[in-house]
């Protein structure tokens, strides 16, 4: 096991009506002055953002409201949520919603202390001293921002997307209530399911040795999302599959099921490569790619896919011929996607082949412009990344 620093400071609370407690719980960590940010309009159908609101006037809170958060969340958003605080002097950041609103709260936060441009952060050009607090409602089970240290943004000036790591991101407390996934479209709910089991797959298929205790948490999880990912698809108000898939993104998410291992990230950095330029959902983008790119790394740690087919998928492994279990393996993975709906390759994903232009740009883009390469189990330059963009698009 590689050496590793654990830590996951955000507290939970998950129960039934969680989100009627979040104005006593700004209110502990000295918020007075609150930004809620949202999505679009199922917060106000649903009465959640009414529940909210009253939560906060409860105790005498004053806040202001910005919605129109959507996935693959934009910066020019964050940018308008920005001005807006130093405007009215919020002090606290509340986002509601999904992985989108809580990734572009988190870019407000960074960016209303911060003197230039939030973007100049997100390209690695600045490093922030310090964010406003901020804290969530999450109102569907996938990306796991809820308690992790990421935030991806969306740039529209090139579409460029990308992810900026650091502990400012840490909400200072998340509001679980598993009842507010009912009413997500099966699409969306699929999309969740996958991205649950990739940010597991891209910690658990990387280098790090022997490592059994992440390892086994890792797989937990990935057999837990798989089991009740498929309940929620027939029954989406079945409160104990919601529970469990929601409590399973957060884990997902939060470090713990990579410690000591180096992690991979390969298919996420080209999945933000497809969303960016092809404005699909996050989810649908990782279940396009995922089989191309695992067809084409497996050999270099054919045990270890191996191992992923007997323990998280109960496959018998062929001593006299692992391949053949790391395979089946990767063909289970797919098939279940297919099962929750989702696409398997880039045409199924866009409605059409990719062009030779747009693969090439992608990988391109993925490497930064030629600056940077991509992955662990194998390392990714450009000709692999177009490579792999080549096959999930046949």
């Amino acid at each position: 096991m590689n050496k590793f620093e654990f830590y996951s400071p955000t507290k939970v609370i998950f129960e039934k009506d969680a989100e009627q407690r979040v104005g006593s719980e700004i209110k502990k960590w000295g918020g007075k002055k609150v930004l809620i940010h949202y999505g679009g309009s199922s917060a106000k159908k649903s009465g959640l953002l009414d529940r909210v609101e009253a939560s906060l006037r409860k105790e005498n809170m004053d806040y202001v409201m910005l919605g129109g958060a959507q996935p693959n969340p934009r910066l020019s958003l964050v940018r308008e949520g920005i001005e807006l605080c130093r405007k009215t002097g919020v002090d606290f950041i509340l986002g509601v919603g999904g992985g989108s609103a809580i990734d572009s709260a988190k870019a407000i936060a960074l960016g209303v202390p911060y003197e230039g441009d939030v973007w100049e952060i997100y390209e690695g050009k600045a490093v922030p001293k310090t964010a406003l607090p901020h804290c969530n409602i999450i109102t569907l089970a996938a990306t796991g921002t809820e308690t992790s240290a990421s935030s991806v943004i969306t740039n529209e000036e090139g579409w460029l997307k990308k992810g900026y790591n650091c502990e400012f991101n840490r909400p200072r407390f998340t509001l679980l209530n598993p009842e507010l996934l009912y009413t997500l479209p099966p699409y969306q709910t699929a999309c969740g399911v996958v991205d649950i089991m990739m940010h597991t797959m891209d910690r658990y298929f990387s280098p790090g040795g022997i490592n059994e205790m992440t390892d086994r948490i890792a797989e937990a999880v990935l057999r837990t999302t798989i089991q009740y990912g498929a309940v929620c698809m027939k029954e989406p108000e079945n409160y104990e599959a919601r529970s469990e898939i929601l409590w399973a993104g957060s884990l997902s998410h939060n470090t713990l099921t990579g410690l000591g291992r180096k992690g991979d990230w390969a298919v996420h950095q080209m999945e933000h490569e497809l969303s960016g330029k092809y404005d699909v959902a996050h989810g649908a983008g990782l279940a396009a790619i995922w089989g191309a790119w695992a067809r084409y790394v497996y050999k270099e740690d054919v045990m270890r896919f191996a191992r992923f087919g007997v323990n998280v998928w109960n496959l018998n492994l062929n001593y006299e011929n692992p391949k053949e279990t790391a395979l089946a393996a990767i063909e289970v993975t797919t098939d279940y996607f297919c099962s929750l709906g989702m696409p398997i390759n880039i045409p199924e994903l866009i409605g059409r082949k990719a062009t030779e232009e747009e693969m090439r740009e992608m990988a391109v883009k993925c490497t930064f412009f030629g600056n940077r390469t991509i992955g662990g189990i194998k390392v990714l330059g450009e000709e692999d990344i177009y490579n792999i963009y080549v096959e999930s698009n046949k």
